[in-house]
């Protein structure tokens, strides 16, 4: 399927808030990546957990800027329109975000979605725009547009799912922008200022997303010691440490719920 006419597809389906609609977007043994809640869903779960989200926000979702395609990975932009007539109004709070979506021959492979909240005058919103700010003036003089740095994460994510290179124990920042194809200034921007992370937060992120997998296997109980190693660790504690940061509970804790419950 063309990029365009899939994003065109999705976009309709969203706005019909049908779930089975967006859902048949994604491969049937495809995932569906929520980056801010840190959750992958399956086709099934997808539907499951739109019937929940369309039933309480009922946002018109819009295209924002060009669709950019990096070989079988397609990127886009869009915003979340607060329900009403005509333009929104100043005070309600929109949610911005891009998704990156690794196409086969007609359905997604896997999406990866970020969204971000604008429009709040709360603090938590004041200290991110601060911290946008500061970003911003950080990397002015870098030369890298939104559409280049789109473009990059697109890259960097299809290269970082596709071929795991999160596995890696020796991974750096600078052989990552070798594989990107980017600069190292850039790749941090990317990482830094577009996904509001460090590389090592980003790169355990993934780390220990797949631990949780590993984890989770009721076939093979794999020692938690292997699995530190497994996922690109060098170490334990650093392990039990950057697991317990993203999960809030250590590894075996996390085992012994997930294996407390049904298939």
């Amino acid at each position: 399927m063309r990029p365009t006419k899939f994003v065109e597809s999705y976009f309709d389906a969203w706005n019909h808030r049908d779930p089975e609609g967006v859902a048949r977007h994604l491969a049937i043994d495809g995932t569906y990546f929520d980056v801010p809640e840190n959750v992958r869903r399956t086709h099934t779960e997808l539907i499951t957990n739109l019937h929940d989200f369309f039933a309480t926000y009922r946002h018109r979702y819009e295209l924002v800027g060009d669709i950019l395609t990096n070989g079988n990975t397609v990127a886009f932009q869009y915003e979340m329109v607060p329900p009403g007539n005509g333009r929104r109004p100043a005070s309600r709070a929109t949610y911005r975000g891009a998704e990156f979506v690794t196409l086969g021959d007609s359905e997604a492979l896997s999406i990866v979605d970020y969204c971000n909240i604008s429009g709040s005058t709360g603090p938590a919103t004041i200290v991110g725009q601060s911290e946008e700010a500061a970003q911003q003036r950080k990397y002015a003089k870098s030369g890298l547009s939104d559409e280049q740095l789109l473009a990059y994460r697109a890259c960097l994510e299809a290269r970082m799912t596709e071929q795991e290179l999160f596995l890696l124990p020796d991974l750096t920042l600078p052989r990552l922008a070798e594989i990107v194809d980017c600069s190292v200034n850039h790749l941090s921007q990317v990482i830094n200022a577009g996904l509001g992370m460090s590389f090592f937060d980003f790169l355990n992120s993934h780390r220990i997303e797949y631990a949780k997998q590993l984890l989770a296997d009721r076939d093979e109980c794999m020692p938690v010691l292997n699995i530190a190693y497994a996922v690109g660790f060098n170490s334990n504690s650093a392990f039990y440490a950057a697991f317990k940061k993203y999960v809030g509970l250590t590894p075996a804790q996390y085992r012994k719920l997930r294996l407390s419950k049904p298939n």
